[in-house]
């Protein structure tokens, strides 16, 4: 009997794995990541309209290494070999590994258990749940017994074995799907490779407009993409060993690894040369204004790992958001390696999002980064990614019209079984009755700052989910809801697609200054750690959050609910500003119009009053409010 496995390359993934169809009577899918640290199982909800969102309704994590189980076998096999000599033939021998028949009894069970989940709890229908196997399944010599237990355990599960540059494919898109566009490096470190490419969607885009019918430039990416055999648990191993000689031998393949498949990626992308040919390394990172370099996102438990130490020593403490995805450093907080290195070393206590293996293993993590830091002219950012091979396989399923779409903009949207002609024309609706809240909120803005660029919730594209709920928990108290709309914003899905920190602080500030900004002590300190991360951003952000919040609850003081129609907001009020820069402040003269039909029963002097806490914090900025009837 043949058995349940396929090798899965660029030119087959697309008719090996199930595609997604909006029409299908189930849209969720399971999918197992066999990697080489631990075995991820997962399943996600791709109903539409909200599929780019890849929706995460369960997930599990088994501590099974199956990268540890080949060199303990192997390891058990070379009793009669010196002690000195053991460690080094684990990292560097040719002697062939293979699975303990412990680790293929368990792996088999545990994929069966994860089988019967998505299957008999979930629903799952069992053509949509799907295996793959990674760098420890390629280099097991009885991978086939592996499979062939899984087979007994669970006749119908395939397992699908990825080839490096199918991996390289689901990881840098997985970690991609969490933006709308990118330009930069991905890498992804797992437990016994790393692997290297670049995406820029916006040239790609354009490419592709001149060139239909050519590949994608996401596996454009993966063909140029470079895999080198240097994952943080077989690095531990050649760190641990007494052999000098041997750990500088396989340190320099990594480095020279690292610059010979950067030099590839510059010679392949013209935008990466441009962007590397200027950029210094100079000046050593010193000088914060400059704003040449590459920006680099990273995925992968070991380098979400280094960005969660690099998040434990951030200048902003406590951090405020609980998530490692989209979290963002400056090349130079990027580059201190050996001060991170001091703090796993020293520090006794528990280190939010490092496990004690991660942390053990930190040392070979930190010598993947300082050989990435020495093959890079020059850092800009580093972007750590919450996606990985399981959203990179979820999003490959999706038409390229839905990859490219902006997630936020799913955010706000419906969630329906299918899509149909009537479900269309009410996602216009609606987006039409958003737009309209939109373009009062702007008329409120002075046009000649052009805020519609800068950091808020305008520039960053966050409008029509910020309208969306300028009207929700109306029935609930001012204050509770001020308080909720901090903790929503930093608890909202950790991993959701196009909400970065930055994203997430704008709005959680924003709406808090919806319902009047009064919080208790608890609350007071996140405002101002969100705050912090503003000003980090932008000076000016977190007064112009502010302002947008006391806006907004003037428009929802006049409009009692979110609007039906673009009457129900032009008839009844309306905004006009302007800004001057006067001798110390920046004035600020906003007028609001307001009919008097509608005003019956309304203190407009409440209107202004809205606004009375608008820029105490800034010494440069003035409002001045005025109202007026309507009409």
């Amino acid at each position: 009997m043949a058995l349940p496995v396929d090798i899965i390359t660029l030119e087959n993934f697309e008719d090996k794995m199930p595609r997604w169809d909006p029409a299908s009577s189930s849209h969720l899918y399971a999918l197992v990541d066999m990697g080489s640290n631990g075995i991820r199982f997962s399943i996600s909800d791709l109903s539409p309209p909200r599929a780019r969102l890849l929706k995460c309704i369960y997930r599990e994590r088994a501590a099974i290494s199956l990268f540890d189980a080949l060199n303990k076998d192997k390891k058990d096999k070379d009793e009669g070999d010196d002690e000195e000599d053991r460690s080094v033939q684990q990292a560097t021998s040719s002697r062939p590994l293979t699975f303990p028949v412990e680790t293929i009894d368990l792996v088999a069970r545990t994929l069966a258990r994860f089988r019967g989940i998505a299957v008999n709890d979930y629903g799952v229908p069992p053509a949509q749940v799907t295996v793959f196997a990674t760098e420890a399944m390629r280099r097991a010599q009885n991978a086939t017994a592996m499979l062939e237990a899984i087979r007994v355990e669970a006749p119908d599960l395939v397992v699908h074995i990825l080839e490096p540059q199918v991996e390289t494919l689901f990881g840098s898109v997985g970690a991609r799907s969490g933006f709308t566009h990118v330009k930069g490096l991905f890498l992804d470190l797992g437990g016994g490779s790393v692997q290297m490419t670049y995406m820029d969607t916006v040239a790609a885009a354009a490419a592709q407009a001149q060139n239909e019918g050519q590949p994608g430039y996401e596996v454009k990416a993966a063909l140029a993409g470079q895999s080198l055999p240097f994952g943080a648990a077989r690095l531990i191993r050649v760190l641990e060993s007494t052999d000098t000689e041997m750990q500088t031998t396989e340190i320099s393949k990594l480095s020279s690894g690292m610059t010979e498949a950067f030099a590839k990626l510059r010679s392949t992308f013209p935008t990466l040369e441009a962007t590397a040919a200027s950029a210094s390394d100079d000046d050593k990172y010193e000088d914060d204004k400059d704003n040449s370099g590459v920006d680099i996102y990273l995925c992968g438990g070991g380098f979400r790992g280094y960005g969660s130490m690099l998040m434990h020593t951030d200048p902003i403490q406590p951090y405020p958001i609980p998530a490692i995805g989209s979290y963002t450093v400056s090349g130079k907080a990027f580059v201190r390696t050996k001060d991170m290195l001091k703090v796993n070393k020293t520090f006794d206590g528990k280190i939010f999002g490092l496990s004690k293996r991660r942390r053990a293993q930190f040392p070979a993590i930190v010598t993947v980064v300082d050989a990435l830091i020495a093959a890079v002219p020059r850092i800009r950012s580093v972007t750590f990614c919450s996606g990985g091979n399981r959203e990179g396989a979820l999003m490959m399923k999706l038409p390229q019209e839905i990859r490219e779409s902006d997630p936020v903009a799913h955010l706000h949207a419906p969630l329906a079984p299918s899509i149909t002609l009537a479900q269309d024309q009410e996602e216009a609706q609606q987006d039409a009755r958003l737009q309209v809240v939109v373009d009062a909120l702007l008329s409120a803005l002075p046009e000649n700052l052009k805020l519609a660029s800068a950091v808020n919730v305008f520039g960053l594209h966050l409008s029509p989910l910020y309208a969306s709920q300028i009207w929700a928990r109306a029935g609930d108290d001012a204050d509770a809801n001020a308080s909720a709309a901090l903790h929503d914003a930093v608890t909202r899905n950790p991993g959701c697609p196009g909400l970065t920190h930055l994203a997430r602080a704008v709005l959680g500030l924003t709406l808090c200054a919806r319902w009047g900004s009064n919080l208790g002590p608890i609350d007071q300190q996140l405002h101002h750690n969100l705050r912090m991360l503003l000003d980090a951003a932008d000076p000016d952000a977190a007064f112009w959050a502010d302002y947008t919040g006391a806006v907004a609850a003037a428009l929802a003081t006049v409009v009692s609910a979110s609007p039906k129609s673009q009457g129900a907001v032009e008839d009844n009020v309306k905004f006009h500003c302007t800004a001057e820069n006067g001798k110390k402040k920046l004035k600020i003269r906003l007028t609001i119009s307001v009919n008097d039909r509608t005003a019956s029963g309304i203190d407009l002097d409440d209107l202004a009053d809205l606004f009375r806490k608008v820029g105490k914090k800034k010494d440069d900025k003035k409002v001045d409010v005025t109202i007026t009837r309507l009409g």
